[in-house]
């Protein structure tokens, strides 16, 4: 099993991950031989309990049992670590829980928000790429930090929207957060798409300015679209050019730990267990060995 320090350490290829959110003991029983890391987001395997969002027990113990089998790693969506009033501490005490229970190599969260004054908006917006925004994310990333030992990642986003001016490029916020704070990011070669599809973005300038030396994890997934409009919902495999685009920023980013195959519980009826598995082999061959 790959660590982070051992691939950057080395020169290695990166780890291969895939997510995996309870309830299909058979797919998790094929996939965990097939990877280094299980990517858990404990926003999806929390349920209510006595009014307060808990990690349910099946799940956890469902990790537990391969923890001698593959490293784990957590990826949140519901932190909204840009929202202008509060992030959400649900999300904070359900990753105290699961660093109680299981040994995580590193976290990363999405950079955007989820809640706008206090209400959940059913989806994540990309921030506004001002000086204001940056002093707040970077804020709140210090304190995450100063909590937990696990270094930290940040994933950019889609554009739902249009963009509009900004005093900083894409690629520049990112630089901006990771020079103040000293965190890492990952980078989503569909999202990537999306964005270009969507709003025009740049890859290779994206790419060129990036500081790809903070690139610590790498997604990749298929997603849909709707009315035109590219929407990075993980419901199916990758596609070619998503890989051609993975394979060309594995080879930008020294200290890439791993690659993460991502899709969505929902998706796994649509995708099948055995598409998946015959993914995963795929990934290993075309980008890490």
């Amino acid at each position: 099993m790959a660590s982070a320090a051992t691939t950057s350490e080395r020169g290695a290829r990166p780890a291969l991950a895939t997510t995996y959110e309870g309830d299909d003991a058979e797919l998790f029983a094929r996939i965990v031989p097939l990877v280094d890391y299980i990517e858990i987001s404990p926003d999806t395997i929390a349920a209510s309990h006595t009014g307060e969002a808990r990690l349910r027990k099946a799940v956890v113990d469902e990790y537990a049992a391969v923890r001698d089998k593959v490293g784990f790693i957590a990826h949140g969506i519901g932190l909204s670590i840009g929202s202008f009033d509060r992030w959400n501490d649900c999300y904070i005490r359900l990753l105290d829980e699961l660093f109680g229970h299981l040994d995580i190599t590193w976290h990363s969260e999405h950079l955007g928000c989820t809640t706008v004054a206090g209400k959940t908006v059913g989806t994540m917006f990309a921030l506004p790429r001002t000086g204001e925004a940056l002093d707040l994310v970077c804020a709140r990333v210090q304190r995450i930090q100063d909590r937990y030992r696990a270094p930290f990642l940040l994933e950019h986003i889609i554009n739902l929207l249009p963009d509009e001016p900004a005093e900083y490029a894409p690629a520049g916020f990112l630089n901006a957060i990771v020079a103040r704070t000293g965190c890492g990011l990952i980078i989503d070669a569909y999202n990537l798409e999306c964005d270009a599809h969507n709003q025009g973005l740049d890859i290779a300038a994206f790419l060129d300015e990036l500081d790809m030396a903070a690139v610590r994890e790498l997604h990749l997934a298929g997603g849909v679209a709707h009315d035109g409009f590219h929407l990075d919902v993980h419901s199916g495999l990758v596609r070619d050019s998503t890989l051609n685009l993975g394979l060309d920023i594995v080879s930008r980013a020294p200290k890439l730990a791993a690659v993460t195959y991502e899709f969505l519980k929902e998706a796994v009826p649509l995708i099948g267990h055995d598409a998946i598995c015959a993914e995963l082999c795929r990934l290993r061959r075309a980008v890490l060995q």
